[in-house]
C-alpha cells in the first residue's frame, strides 16, 4: 500500500507545481484586494511570496538548475525584512488610532 503511494508521487509534473503556485498567488492577490485589515493584507502578501517561491523552485528543478533555489533564499530574506517592517508599522498605526482598517488610514494620501 505504501509502495503504491510512493510510486504515484513520480507522476507529479511541473504543471502540478505551477498550478499550485498560481493558486496560492491568486488567493493572496484576491485577499489583498478585498480585505481592509492590515494584518490580513500583510498575510496575503506573504502568501503571494510563497506562491512565487514554489514556482521558482519548480522551474529550477525542471531545468536541473539551482538558481531557482537561490532566488527563493532571496525571496525569504526579503519576506523576513518585510515582515519586520510591516509588523512594526502595524503596531505603530494601531497605537495611534486603535484600528487596523486600511480605510481609516487613506487620509494619508496627498
Amino acid at each position: 500500500m505504501m509502495l503504491a503511494a510512493i510510486e504515484n508521487l513520480g507522476s507529479i509534473t511541473l504543471s502540478h507545481y505551477i498550478f499550485t503556485s498560481a493558486l496560492l498567488f491568486v488567493i493572496g492577490l484576491i485577499g489583498f484586494v478585498t480585505r481592509r485589515n492590515m494584518i490580513v493584507m500583510f498575510l496575503c502578501t506573504e502568501l503571494m511570496f510563497q506562491g512565487a517561491a514554489i514556482a521558482m523552485i519548480a522551474f529550477g528543478r525542471f531545468h536541473l538548475n539551482a538558481s531557482g533555489q537561490v532566488f527563493v533564499i532571496f525571496i525569504l530574506t526579503v519576506a523576513a525584512a518585510e515582515a519586520a517592517l510591516a509588523l512594526a508599522l502595524v503596531v505603530l498605526l494601531y497605537r495611534r488610532r486603535e484600528t487596523l482598517s486600511a480605510e481609516v488610514w487613506s487620509e494619508l494620501k496627498e
